[in-house]
């Protein structure tokens, strides 16, 4: 449902992404990891069409976002790492005003908007503006956008930023039975959430690839079973003890 073939970019002299490529499928879900400026904010800015591409090219549901943007688009919902949201409206408000644009008739905006006011457990403010709401309750805001036309391909940046554990927790619980029907590239800092929530995951460091597999197959590189050791060797080039790469 998701390919991306040998994706670049470009800023000036600065590689920026090199060469990346990767498939997710229907009822997966693939981590997306690295340190700070590996990367990873710029190839999925680049796989939803927010970013000219340098080379290569991504497919949505078979539609280039090259060449059928849109198309490949409406197969598509995304939550940025700083997700942008008009602040100044109600979160209902809001949600039926992205209904709207995505093309959602009336009575299907209703209902849908309602779906996902639950599914994001956005029922006790969904009469508040956007710009009172704590930092979690507006990542679930941006999260709950990203699912109102239903689409088949969800691609989130950071989606637990700022979320205690109870809504961490809730949240992955969602993103797995949302897999079960989609197919959904994560970008995540927080390791244990690769074991919890991922079925593969990717590690990029200075716009490559350097690493994919599962979780297992990462934590079998540590004699010690952590994943964050792992991740440190195969960023830093740190012969660790314990890491066999």
């Amino acid at each position: 449902m998701l390919e991306v073939n040998s994706i670049s970019k470009k800023f000036g002299d600065f590689q920026a992404v090199n060469n990346v490529s990767f498939k997710v499928d229907q009822g997966e879900v693939l981590g997306f990891l690295g340190p700070n400026g590996a990367g990873k904010s710029t190839t999925m800015k680049m796989i939803t069409g927010f970013l000219d591409v340098t080379e290569g090219d991504a497919t949505i549901c078979g539609k280039s976002i090259l060449n059928e943007t849109l198309e490949a688009q409406r197969n598509l919902g995304y939550v940025p790492e700083n997700a942008p949201l008009y602040e100044d409206m109600f979160v209902l408000e809001f949600l039926e005003f992205v209904g709207k644009m995505r093309s959602l008739d009336k009575e299907a905006n209703k209902i849908r908007v309602i779906e996902v006011i639950n599914m994001c457990a956005l029922k006790d403010v969904e009469f508040q503006k956007i710009e009172t709401l704590s930092k979690g309750y507006k990542r679930r805001v941006s999260l709950a956008q990203a699912l109102i036309h239903d689409p088949k391909v969800l691609i989130l940046d950071e989606p637990t930023d700022g979320l205690d554990p109870n809504q961490k927790h809730d949240v992955r619980v969602l993103i797995r039975e949302l897999a079960k029907e989609k197919c959904i590239l994560i970008s995540t800092h927080i390791l244990e959430e690769v074991e919890e929530v991922c079925d593969r995951c990717i590690i990029i460091g200075e716009g490559e690839k350097l690493f994919e597999g599962t979780p297992n197959e990462l934590k079998s590189k540590s004699s010690k079973g952590r994943i964050q050791d792992v991740f440190r060797a195969i960023t830093t080039d740190q012969k660790l003890q314990g890491v066999n790469l």
